[in-house]
């Protein structure tokens, strides 16, 4: 666990912190002087990302368990006395297959991991935003464009993102008279390890495999901080970010 100190900033916390765009999100607010809680299930991954910063804190957690997300936020409570910000990443792409071929057993670990996790992690820090004074913070929760429109043989992974952006408009409306802001931002192609094949050959709508751009992850990254900036008076409760010629706009 990585030792903290004192300095100004926010205190976020990141779940999936341990690679991809996670760790892109954490480094850039770490670079910005908050105070970043890095989230995962795995030790070396949460450490290496967490190397050379003074301001990280490592939390071992599974955001799909309810009594891993309370020990989380009951560490935050006690570590920093509030929470300004939840970004909610953990997450998996689940099986791949037409509805007819996937597993219940599989189904139901990509709706714990996707939406369940994203649920319990809000839920917790809900309660911290209301009662704390100042009261009120922002969570973003990382949606995909598969919340709009679906990949082929994507049905787990899809549902589980069209259920985010349902619980990302409710927490942004009953959170509104408390200070809580609720954003989502749906990424489509950044380059990190889950779109490796992307870049290669990625199955198209017609049966097709063809190469899709991606792009670099620091400016996801970067729009985060930009994000966490805002004051609350000010939410952006949804916003693409995506590799320009990605053929996401003519899918189908």
């Amino acid at each position: 666990m990585v030792t903290t100190t004192e300095r100004s900033g926010q205190v976020i916390v990141v779940t999936g912190a341990g690679s991809g765009i996670g760790r892109a999100m954490a480094t850039a607010l770490l670079d910005a002087d908050h105070q970043v809680v890095l989230v995962g299930r795995n030790p070396h991954k949460l450490e290496a990302t967490a190397e050379g910063y003074a301001n990280a804190l490592t939390a071992i957690a599974d955001v799909s368990s309810p009594d891993s997300v309370r020990s989380l936020f009951d560490l935050v409570a006690k570590r920093f006395g509030r929470l300004d910000a939840l970004i909610n990443n953990a997450g998996t792409f689940g099986p791949v297959g037409s509805v007819d071929t996937i597993e219940p057993e599989d189904w139901s670990d990509t709706i714990a991991s996707n939406l369940t996790g994203v649920f319990l992690c809000s839920r917790e820090a809900v309660q911290m935003m209301k009662a704390q004074r100042p009261r009120g913070g922002r969570i973003i929760n990382n949606g995909s464009l598969s919340a709009h429109t679906p990949r082929p043989l994507s049905a787990a992974y899809t549902a589980t993102k069209h259920g985010v952006s349902g619980l990302t408009k409710s927490i942004a409306l009953d959170g509104r008279e408390f200070d809580i802001c609720c954003s989502q931002i749906d990424i489509g192609n950044a380059a990190t390890d889950m779109t490796t094949g992307i870049g290669h050959a990625a199955m198209q709508a017609d049966g097709s495999r063809s190469p899709e751009p991606t792009f670099d992850p620091r400016y996801v990254a970067d729009t985060i901080v930009r994000m966490i900036d805002l004051p609350l008076e000010v939410n952006i409760p949804t916003l693409t970010i995506m590799a320009n010629r990605m053929p996401y706009v003519g899918r189908g």
